[in-house]
């Protein structure tokens, strides 16, 4: 299976990239793509994710295609 991985506003900054292209074998939770994009640190409280554009909980399995994203917050003024 394949799935892109999508960051945005500071995660882009952490990660030092903007996406990147992930290829496993078994069924992955949004957790556990965090994880291992992440190298194993904890998801902060305040990341939120999405799935095709659609907000999801970290318990959510992704399926081949997908598009996935990380992102903290929005806020505005």
């Amino acid at each position: 299976m394949s799935i892109k991985v999508r960051y945005f506003a500071s995660l882009k900054e952490s990660f030092g990239r903007s996406e990147e292209e992930l290829v496993f074998t078994k069924t992955m939770s949004v957790a556990d793509i965090w994880k291992q994009v992440s190298k194993d640190k904890d998801i902060a409280d305040n990341i939120l994710a999405a799935v095709n554009m659609d907000y999801v909980q970290f318990d959510y399995l992704v399926k081949d295609a997908d598009e996935v994203a990380f992102f903290p917050p929005v806020t505005g003024g």
